[in-house]
């Protein structure tokens, strides 16, 4: 399959190395960045031209807008346009509108699994298209990744993302917390674990994803929180939770006061560029109520 494939950093180069490994023809292009493995294009259209799929990886719905805008007109009628960035779901929308009106498919396809999981192609992709495109991209899906849903109509594959993320946040303060407060009352941090992780506390970040350094499972814990999902990509992902349920008049109390530690941890304290899970030492310096 003759591919197109924009934004080259860090999830969006391994994506694109293992469709090249697959043998599908990818042209890429990114602003910044330059793969020795990829064909380069000198912009984004002509990244696009003869491409049965374009795949998109971008920071954020405004970036996503302005590729949009210089990629639908040079693309194939027919083609599909995957978008896999995290971005809100009005931009989903928006895009999805504008490519259909040209005479294309759509699919956003957000996914999770990080740095490690686009390396490894073990990705899970949540799209929202129809069954059509969704049809003619899960083949890709089944390289870049382990797992492909098919969450709906255009832009639910934002709203699961958006929804799973939020979970996420919110589950690994209340971890980091518990394991802060086991700390202060004298309890071991494996013995919590032993408990925790067997018993009713248990989620993906206690077992998964354990952020007490030596404890559980091996994370960026182990690896003096470097990020395999930094806190400023969870802040973003946190403040998109809170947009689309502003947007829909829905009450997640706990996901605007996950936002808002996030949002103090990067922009005031010590979180950008560490790990999410770095909220642990966070919680282990501070005191009641400060």
């Amino acid at each position: 399959m003759k591919i197109g494939f924009i934004g080259l950093g860090n999830m969006g180069a391994p994506m694109a190395a293992n469709l090249v490994k697959a043998g599908h023809d990818v042209v890429g292009y990114d602003t910044a960045a330059h793969p020795d493995f990829l064909i380069m294009a000198m912009s984004a259209a002509e990244a696009v031209r003869g491409a049965e799929v374009v795949i998109t990886m971008l920071p954020n719905g405004a970036i996503l807008r302005a590729v949009a805008e210089e990629i639908i007109p040079a693309m194939e009628p027919g083609a599909v346009l995957c978008d896999c960035s995290t971005v809100d779901v009005e931009s989903a929308r928006a895009v999805a509108a504008q490519a259909e009106t040209a005479g294309l498919m759509a699919v956003d396809a957000p996914v999770s699994g990080g740095i490690g999981g686009a390396a490894a192609g073990t990705l899970t992709f949540m799209a929202g298209c129809t069954d059509e495109a969704f049809a003619k991209v899960a083949p890709l899906f089944e390289i870049m990744g382990q797992k492909a849903v098919h969450c709906g109509g255009s832009g639910a594959g934002q709203a699961a993302k958006i929804c799973n993320n939020m979970i996420l946040g919110i589950s690994m303060i209340a971890t980091c917390e518990a394991f802060a407060l086991a700390d202060k009352l004298g309890l071991d941090r494996q013995k919590m674990y032993d408990v925790v992780s067997t018993s009713s506390g248990y989620s993906w970040t206690m077992n998964a994803y354990t952020p007490a350094p030596g404890i559980g499972a091996k994370s960026p814990a182990d690896n003096d929180y470097k990020p395999g999902f930094a806190s400023e990509l969870m802040l973003k992902d946190l403040n998109l939770s809170q947009m689309a349920a502003e947007a829909v008049d829905a009450d997640t109390p706990m996901g605007r006061k996950a936002a808002e530690l996030y949002r103090r941890y990067v922009e005031e304290e010590e979180g950008r560029g560490k790990d999410f899970s770095a909220m642990l030492p966070r919680f282990e310096k501070r005191h009641r109520g400060k």
